[in-house]
């Protein structure tokens, strides 16, 4: 089965109706006991071939018959010829293997066995065949001279294929390899320990393959005298190399170390984890062997040497890596799907280095693309919407430095006859930033036996893999799918169903959900300032996604309300020019008395604004409504009555209803262009008593405006008032009428 789409955060999994999920059926028969699947009983394996000697490649199929066999050469099918022969087994026979390095009559290469029948086609693993070699020796041993009780070491390298195999003579004679003295190693290695004086020499390396023998040079070997016997720190050699092995091999890891006394030789691995003792030796008198290599053997292994009795060592160490070939640990399964659905294979495999998988469809590599998907690093094929042409042998190739492997598996596609054909004119309207409204006519043919329609759906930007279903009756043409995203492309397609199959899928289309309001919650801060600071602020919390809500809830324009609210409005302008005119008379009344005199807030109004005078000296009948919340100027003598605010807006309601805040920043007094104060919401009332006039004696009151008259005051008036020394009336009627006097 199909493995289950992975639901995103906001979408829950549906399932599908039982009968509208793919039946998984046994791989097919003919009936006759022959298996229908194509499979290799037998398939070539890699060799080394000697120029001018027959060579076999083997290959065996089992299948319903007839099944044709086939060879390709480095991916091109081999011709017949008089050259090759095609045994009845399905074997290749090369009679005469040639070489021609770089030319084109060279036999040497990889070679597929390939096999077809009705159901489809299946090629082999691929089998590398190579001319035998033999070079040069690029390494010859060398002279030494050593004591007796000491050792001698001679190394000879030479490539070839096979590997040659190495042996060593001594004054053309073959040494004897029963003497535990003499130890050879098969990298073409001979150690000699405990020299004697018969062991003086010449010593060859003699090399052998399939293909030639090489003998090396000579290199002479002198053991002198018996050792001083003095003391020497123990010394390595010849450490290990780092060794790249395949499984089941050997590895050979050499330590050749000296000393006085004779240091011990021991191995540990790096990684602290025990060596084992399967298949472990020790070879001469410090050398590691390990047959049947595994990949649990790789890792660094330490050599050491150790002064006998003591703790003074001197080491050395070297990697082995074992590299395993491909295999399988989950095969692909033939599959039965109707057609339309969606089939799937998997196969999973394991080596060292790690493998990589490629799919062949009837022998032709099968990449991504249309509706073939390729994922988790392509162990997995999905094909959607299969058809008639998708019917095939798939194999699952998994190869890597150490070899390759193969497995497959057949797809058979039901199509029953009579089937509806896909749904017609599929529209899709986006709803809200979550829904999206499907509808859609029914097939033009064989709707009959319709019993449900199932809506394909997935982002516009998913692979079709990431699709996911949803069920509908066969008597509903339309529906509504929600738990979208927002402002997101999604692509849908119809199919319908019967109980013998699904159609083919109709012509998708697009929609895209709509955008939505952010629901992030904002802070806004409003405050009000002047010359003399920052008011206290007013907080609040608004979210744009509430407020276009109560827009779209709000009811549409009644022109009658608005109609009522312009009257009332032009009513409120007529009151403003009354006002007006009102504020003129009373400025112009303060002009006329300006001319003889200054208006005073108090009858000691220097001593009781200037900073310097005592505060209770200070008239307690004086109260600035717009400066009372501040602590300087609101802090009233001990023997005064404080006054509450809010008692003050019963008694004045035009001063409640001035005091609001307004959201907008004073204009400073100072500034031309400012309005004038008269239409601050904010204004002072003064008490009756102790009002007098003064006589000007250097300039005259003017007005900042009309409508409002200017007292002017000292420079320094205190923190409670302008800086400009003049006082702001408001623009309406006095509650009370002061008593005005002249000197």
């Amino acid at each position: 089965m199909a493995a289950p789409r992975a639901a995103s955060p906001r979408r829950r999994p549906r399932l599908l109706l039982p009968l509208l999920l793919p039946l998984l059926l046994p791989a097919p028969s003919d009936g006759l006991g022959h298996s229908a699947e194509l499979a290799f009983a037998v398939e070539p394996s890699d060799d080394v071939a000697v120029p001018g000697q027959p060579v076999m490649l083997g290959c065996r199929v089992e299948g319903t018959p007839p099944v044709r066999i086939s060879w390709r050469k480095n991916g091109v099918e081999l011709p017949e010829s008089t050259h090759s022969t095609l045994l009845a087994n399905g074997s290749l026979m090369i009679h005469h293997f040639r070489l021609d390095p770089g030319g084109s009559l060279s036999d040497e290469g990889d070679y597929e066995c390939v096999a077809q029948n009705r159901f489809g086609l299946v090629v082999s693993r691929k089998a590398r065949i190579q001319a035998a070699t033999m070079s040069d020796f690029h390494v010859h041993p060398q002279a030494a001279v050593g004591e007796e009780g000491g050792v001698a070491r001679f190394q000879c390298q030479i490539h070839g294929l096979p590997k040659p195999l190495i042996t060593w003579e001594k004054n053309r004679v073959p040494i004897d390899t029963d003497n535990e003295r003499y130890t050879l190693l098969p990298k073409g290695v001979l150690q000699i320990t405990g020299l004697r004086a018969e062991d003086s020499g010449v010593f060859y390396c003699v090399a052998s393959n399939i293909a030639s023998v090489r003998v090396s040079h000579g290199a002479r070997l002198t053991v002198s005298g018996s050792g001083s016997g003095a003391y020497k720190e123990p010394t390595i050699l010849v450490g290990p190399e780092n060794l790249t092995l395949t499984v089941h091999q050997t590895a050979v890891l050499e330590c050749v170390a000296t000393g006085n006394p004779r240091p011990i030789v021991s191995w540990s691995r790096l990684d602290g984890r025990p060596i084992g003792v399967e298949g472990i030796q020790v070879l001469g008198t410090g050398n590691l062997i390990i047959s049947d290599v595994t990949v649990q053997h790789s890792g660094v292994y330490v050599c050491a040497a150790n002064r006998p009795g003591t703790r003074v060592r001197r080491t050395a160490q070297g990697r082995l890596v074992v590299q395993a070939p491909a295999e399988f640990v989950q095969h692909p399964q033939s599959i039965s799907r109707p057609a339309g659905t969606t089939a799937m294979f998997t196969c999973q495999a394991q080596g060292e280095p790690p493998p990589h998988v490629t799919w062949l469809k009837n022998g032709q590599v099968l990449g991504p693309g249309g509706h073939v998907r390729l994922k988790n690093n392509n162990s997995t094929l999905t094909i959607s919407g299969i058809g008639p042409e998708d019917e095939a042998i798939y194999q699952c190739v998994a190869e890597n430095s150490a070899g390759s492997s193969q497995a497959s598996a057949r797809l058979t596609v039901l199509w029953a006859e009579g089937l509806p054909g896909p749904p017609l004119n599929v529209r899709a309207v986006s709803v809200s930033s979550t829904e999206v409204r499907v509808s859609w006519n029914e097939p033009l043919v064989n709707t009959k036996e319709i019993i449900g329609y199932v809506l394909h759906i997935r982002k516009a930007t998913d692979p079709p893999e990431l699709e996911y279903q949803e069920a509908v009756s066969k008597s509903t043409f339309q529906h509504l799918v929600s738990d979208l995203e927002p402002s997101t492309a999604y692509s849908f397609y119809i199919k319908a169903y019967t109980p013998r199959g699904a159609s083919s899928a109709s012509t998708p289309t697009l929609a895209s959900t709509l955008g939505e309001d952010p629901t992030a919650v904002y802070e806004v801060k409003l405050l009000a300032y002047n010359q003399h600071g920052d008011g206290n602020a007013t907080v609040r919390f608004v979210s744009l996604r509430g407020a276009s809500e109560r827009t779209a809830l709000s009811p549409p324009c009644d022109c009658r309300k608005e109609e009522a609210t312009n009257q009332t409005s032009t009513t409120g302008i007529i009151i403003g020019i009354h006002i007006g005119v009102t504020c003129i008379i009373f400025c112009v009344l303060f002009l006329l008395f300006g001319q003889r005199g200054r208006v005073l807030l108090c009858k000691d109004v220097e001593n009781q604004l200037s900073p310097q005078g005592p505060r209770s000296q200070r008239d307690p009948g004086i109260l600035a409504l717009n400066g009372a919340g501040q602590a300087e100027r609101g802090r009233l003598g001990r023997d005064e009555k404080r006054v509450d605010v809010k008692e003050l807006e019963q008694l004045f309601p035009l001063a409640g209803a001035a005091g609001q805040a307004d959201p907008r920043p004073n204009p400073r007094p100072t500034d031309p262009a400012a309005p004038g104060l008269c239409e601050e919401t904010q204004f002072s009332m003064l008490p009756l008593q102790g009002f007098g006039l003064l006589e000007e004696m250097t300039s005259e009151a003017k007005a900042p405006c009309a409508g409002s008259a200017a007292v002017p005051l000292p420079q320094d008036a205190g923190p409670g008032l302008p800086s400009d020394g003049q006082v702001a009336w408001p623009s309406m009627a006095p509650v009370a009428q002061p008593a005005l006097s002249g000197q």
